[in-house]
């Protein structure tokens, strides 16, 4: 199981047969836009998932802090006013 898997496997919802098909395209728009997959079901039995044909991008270790977190919320040494220019 691949990290992929796992990321689909916790974003899942199941919808019924009658519903994906009055919604169709705004729901494979959803599925696309949010990357959650949907399991279209059918007498409560699953029959059809339906997923995201690019995988959403990893973005674990993209951001590098160049402060420490002890930093972050830390006061500034300056007055200074939110509403001026």
């Amino acid at each position: 199981m691949t990290w992929y898997d796992d990321l689909v496997m916790s974003h899942t919802r199941e919808i019924t047969a009658t519903e994906f098909k009055a919604r169709c395209l705004r729901l494979l728009d959803e599925v696309a836009g949010t990357g959650e997959t949907l399991v279209v079901t059918k007498r409560g039995r699953p029959v059809v998932r339906v997923e995201p044909a690019n995988p959403p991008l990893d973005l674990s270790g993209s951001v590098k802090l160049l402060v420490g977190a002890d930093e972050l919320v830390e006061p500034l040494d300056v007055d200074w006013d939110a509403e001026s220019p």
